[in-house]
């Protein structure tokens, strides 16, 4: 009988290490026991999780392992996999969990999930660091209003240790004459069931749950603070009322604070919701004074720290404004200010455009910002929340090394200019390398991207195809700049990764000219183009005028021109295309065929997969890490690839027949076909097969007359009918390559996780001297970024493309007018 709950032994802060026999195992961090059952919810667990282990929430990813399978870690990631997982261990009591994140757990995200049971309970504690934290409400000191935000002071001081009780369901909140100790320890769930509990016991005449409109809520956490922190209070309050409340923390001279830092908070917030402008003259951490920054304006306000009651004290303040607000035209908030707002909105919404953050700073707090403000907001919160871009350029020697480190025998080089700026990097994991070495057919297909940062990197990629047509990453890497030379770079490593010399056929975008670059260093390589990308340049290449069938089924004949088998069919299709458009033919026949047509291709048959192309497998993934550092960027792609690898390892244990999915379809198809042909036997090897025409089977050779059993692989019609006639199996006649044996090692081996906890090194220090020497790799800088062409010359050429557009009508096939203005009598 599966039991109810299963204790959850969640892992964090160690390593995995690899063993011998392949398998791994985790050393170091600590633990913790939580308890799950089936209605716990993914985003509960992930959030306590992430509290506990003292990790940021949104950077949080849990793997575990398969009962007996200590080789594959299996990602969690929704609802779904959380369910898996439970029974997957449903005869278990206990299961491990990896928890890996960036340090830094936000206490604002335990308001983040109303209403719902979260279904998690803290079971035991192993060897955990005590880390309680409190939050203390006393009516005492009218500072700050419950909906505001309260800045912890800059200055060190010394760890306080307090002691934290746990609240009584039926007692949620103490009374307020004692300071009020609300269990950060509890779930999302119970604390806002609390917090919503307090209004009903009001409206009941509890003593329990008094507030008064002037409360200061105080953060005590073990450790120092070094920058200002707030602490959202609820988040069911709205922006609106948030800001209303700030027009109440000044109050007046007598009015103390923590430090000048809680002081300047204050302050910023007061003049926001007051819509004035002031600057401080003196500003230091005993003393600021401020006045209002249009000239003859009689607002003052002057504090300073008085030693004897150790808090910041407003000495003197004049609370009128004689200038009608007109400080307000020409506002112009404080950077720490402006990052501060723009960072909230990024955690919420990652993609936020400069436009939107501008224009909803002007809804929330009426300050008008240009474009270039709030850009460089934004990238001083990105900073801020990720890192600086500019550093984890320093990181990278260390990213290699630890590349090498939790996964033998792969392959990473880091090389930089003389200037000591980025140049290179190439990466290529041993699983990948073994996957495709052994079980994927020779192809790779090149491709390259722009990697979306502000250095204009240019990302280079080798990907081939497993037995189910699905693309398989090998290798790749980052680049200052596409060109010749770089990618020859790039061909270079990667042909020092592999261990055979079988042929290999390249696929490649025929405007990047790689087919001189190829052979030079796969010396027996094919080249092929790409179709996708020679679509695309057939379409823009077309001008009238056009005739027959019409532009339309120009794309049509050309791709049945690729797929063609036979070389009678190739020219079918190209006259065709000649009918229409003279123009069109003499492109096609120009882009060298014996490069893209099956026809006349003497490499690995690729034009099958039209719609597949290796940009698409590593687009989506850099667009999501688009905003990330680099080496945050390289440690997300490989995470994406581990998690495709798990995910088609999972899909693949529920197969059950010989073939992939996608070639068991295709045989059965054929199989069809099949019936009811005419089989004569001229040999034991010899065949003939009669259907509309006469085919020869030569099954010793694996070939059949009509082609398509040496193009595909797969046994055509005409074959599998001679395995019925002879009882032979038509799996044994079937490509190695499409068999479920292989794609079971194409993927059976893992790629180890590269970063613990988040976080990557604290100092290039630590590398290591037994390797590669990277001592000279020290203080690297990013790459220069290639200059650009203008928004504005775009524009026009896209404007002067628009204006020699050729228009063509399908009705009379002349060129000049459409169908809707067409005039001609037919």
């Amino acid at each position: 009988m599966p039991r109810e709950k299963l204790i959850l032994i969640c892992q964090s802060g160690g390593e995995f290490m690899t063993n011998d026999d392949g398998s791994m195992s985790y050393i170091g961090g600590e633990a913790h026991a939580l308890d799950v059952n089936h209605e716990t919810q993914f985003d509960d667990l992930k959030l306590k999780v992430a509290e506990i282990a003292n990790l940021e929430c949104k950077t949080v990813s849990i793997k575990y392992f398969l009962p007996g399978n200590k080789r594959t870690l299996i990602s969690l990631s929704n609802d779904k996999d959380l369910r898996r997982m439970i029974e997957f261990h449903q005869n278990s009591v206990t299961a491990d969990v990896f928890v890996m994140g960036k340090e830094g757990f936000n206490r604002d995200n335990i308001g983040m999930l109303v209403n719902r049971p979260s279904g998690i309970k803290l079971a035991e504690t192993l060897n955990q660091v005590a880390s309680h934290a409190t939050v203390t409400v006393t009516p005492d000191n009218p500072v700050t209003p419950p909906c505001s935000v309260v800045a912890i002071d800059k200055t060190p001081r010394r760890r306080k240790r307090e002691t934290t009780s746990r609240s009584k369901p039926g007692n949620p909140i103490a009374p307020s004459t004692s300071p009020i100790t609300v269990d950060m320890t509890s779930t999302p769930a119970d604390t806002v069931k609390r917090r919503r509990r307090a209004p009903q016991l009001k409206a009941n005449g509890s003593d329990s749950s008094q507030e008064t409109p002037n409360q200061i809520i105080t953060v005590d956490v073990d450790g120092d603070f070094n920058i200002p922190s707030t602490l959202s209070i609820s988040n069911d309050i709205s922006l609106e009322k948030q800001v209303s409340s700030w027009k109440d923390g000044i109050k007046g001279v007598g009015q103390e604070f923590k430090s000048v830092y809680e002081f300047r908070d204050a302050l910023q917030k007061y003049a926001i919701a007051h819509r004035f402008v002031y600057k401080l003259k003196k500003n230091d951490t005993n003393r600021a004074s401020g006045r209002c920054v249009s000239e003859g304006c009689c607002w003052r306000i002057h504090a300073s720290w008085v030693p004897s009651a150790k808090s910041f004290k407003i000495k003197r303040m004049v609370d009128s404004h004689t200038c009608g607000g007109q400080s307000w035209k020409s506002a112009h908030p404080t950077k720490n200010w402006l990052v501060g707002i723009i960072k909230d909105r990024l955690k919420d919404a990652p993609q936020h455009k400069p436009k939107d953050i501008a224009k909803s700073i002007f809804d929330d707090f009426g300050i008008r910002l240009n474009y270039t403000q709030v850009w460089r907001g934004i990238e001083d919160a990105r900073e801020q929340l990720l890192g600086s871009y500019k550093e984890a350029y320093n990181q990278l020697p260390k990213l290699c090394e630890k590349i090498e480190e939790t996964n033998p025998k792969s392959s990473s080089k880091l090389t930089v200019s003389e200037d000591k700026r980025f140049q290179r990097l190439f990466l290529s994991f041993h699983p990948l390398i073994y996957g495709f070495e052994n079980g994927c057919r020779p192809i790779l297909f090149l491709d390259s991207t722009s990697l979306k940062s502000k250095y204009q990197e240019t990302f280079l990629a080798a990907t081939s195809l497993d037995g189910d047509d699905g693309l398989f990453p090998v290798a790749f890497a980052i680049v200052d700049v596409e060109s010749d030379n770089n990618w020859q770079w790039f061909l270079e490593e990667l042909k020092c990764t592999f261990s055979n010399s079988r042929q290999l056929t390249f696929v490649f975008d025929r405007e990047k000219r790689l087919n001189k670059v190829v052979p030079h260093v796969f010396e027996n390589a094919y080249c092929g183009y790409s179709i996708p990308h020679l679509i695309d340049s057939f379409k823009g290449s077309l001008k009238g005028p056009f005739h027959g069938d019409g532009k339309g089924s120009l794309p049509i004949s050309f791709i049945g021109a690729a797929h063609a088998v036979r070389v009678d069919g190739f020219k079918k299709f190209t006259e065709q295309i000649k009918r229409v458009s003279l123009s069109a033919y003499g492109w096609v026949m120009e882009i060298e065929p014996e490069h893209w047509a099956n026809a006349y291709f003497k490499g690995e048959l690729y034009n099958h997969c039209t719609l597949l192309n290796g940009e698409n497998l590593y687009s989506t993934w850099i667009e999501e890490a688009r905003e990330l550092p680099i080496v945050q960027k390289i440690n997300a792609l490989c995470c994406k690839t581990m998690d495709l690898l798990n995910t088609r390892r999972m899909d693949m244990s529920k197969w059950c027949s010989r073939l992939t999915p996608s070639k068991e379809l295709k045989i059965k198809d054929e199989t069809s076909k099949a019936r009811g042909l005419k089989v004569l036997f001229s040999s034991d090897t010899l065949f003939e097969v009669h259907d509309d025409s006469i085919h020869v089977v030569n099954i010793d050779s694996w070939d059949c007359s009509c082609l398509l059993w040496k193009s595909t692989g797969i046994p055509c019609s005409h074959a599998i009918a001679v395995f019925n006639c002879t009882g032979k199996s038509l799996y044994d006649y079937c490509s190695r390559y499409f068999k479920v044996d292989s794609f079971h090692v194409t993927y059976s081996k893992s790629i180890s996780p590269i970063l613990s906890n988040g976080k990557l090194v604290e100092k290039l220090t630590l590398l290591n001297p037994e390797k590669e020497d990277y001592s000279d790799f020290v203080g690297i800088l990013p790459p220069c970024p290639s200059r650009q062409v203008s928004q504005q010359k775009v524009k026009k050429t896209k404007i002067e493309r628009a204006v020699k557009r050729d228009v063509s009508c399908s009705r009379c096939k002349e060129s000049g007018h459409n169908k809707a203005t067409c005039k001609a009598v037919l």
